[in-house]
């Protein structure tokens, strides 16, 4: 039957129940803002009918809200609820963000932490920079891995096979002129960052925004965050990238230190 699972295929990637597969790609797209039901049908590329049933079963169970005066859905309380249960990052958060706003005052900048989710960078701490010109960013927010400094430091823990898995079929979205398009090209960019122990990004998402980022490894050295310091490109001067790392690589030494305890 279409709707049943067999325990022993459940998280494989073998069975897909479709209307679960649907409901979740909902979610995901409401989480990134309202949207009319129309809108939501045509991203997706489903059939209105099945949206509109989905939708309803959302909104009843709370994980769905419904606007009547903008006709737009968003994500409902119920969706916050869960997402609390997970607990996989808070033991690094609560070690890095203390440090990450020490930094923060250090270098003048914003620091950011993030996880690797698929081909996506996802902000999981922010310290933001104490001046008032500044990158604004928000825990939770998601961005092309392959155009932030943070998403390639998060690639460089992947061997290649894993990268070329992961970007099979895939095209790179281009962001401005800097953006890596091709593969070949993100996977050298991968290894130069293995090999200087630092990912960049050189205006590569956003005109007049650099960032140096690092890896974080756990106890057996396998890359479970990344950590960066970003700042607007006129307070960047032509070396610094290399003033940055030192003061970015003494954090992370630290938290990766108190993570092996």
């Amino acid at each position: 039957m279409a709707e049943s699972t067999a325990p022993e295929q459940a998280g494989t990637g073998q069975t897909v129940v479709k209307s679960a597969d649907r409901a979740l790609g909902i979610l995901e797209l409401l989480s990134r803002g309202r949207h009319r039901l129309s809108d939501i049908a045509e991203s997706l590329h489903l059939p209105l009918s099945s949206v509109h049933g989905l939708l309803g079963t959302l909104v009843l169970r709370g994980f769905a809200e419904f606007d009547p005066t903008t006709r737009t859905y968003g994500l409902g309380l119920k969706a916050w609820t869960v997402g609390q249960g997970y607990t996989g990052h808070r033991d690094i958060v609560g070690i890095a963000l203390p440090l990450m706003e020490r930094l923060a005052q250090e270098t003048g900048e914003t620091i950011q932490l993030s996880r690797l989710d698929g081909t996506e960078n996802v902000y999981i701490a922010i310290a933001e920079s104490p001046q008032p010109m500044k990158l604004v960013s928000a825990v939770g927010m998601r961005l092309p891995a392959h155009a932030v400094g943070l998403g390639k430091a998060l690639l460089s823990g992947l061997t290649e096979d894993e990268l070329r898995r992961r970007y099979a079929g895939l095209e790179l979205q281009r962001f401005t002129a800097h953006t890596v398009r091709e593969l070949p090209e993100l996977l050298a960019e991968i290894e130069r960052s293995r090999q200087r122990g630092y990912a960049v990004d050189d205006e590569e998402y956003i005109i007049g925004c650099r960032c140096v980022a690092m890896p974080v490894r756990d106890h057996s050295g396998d890359v479970i965050a990344a950590m960066s310091v970003s700042a607007p490109t006129p307070r960047c001067g032509p070396d610094w990238a290399e003033k940055t790392r030192a003061p970015l690589s003494a954090v992370v030494d630290s938290v990766e230190q108190q993570l092996r305890r």
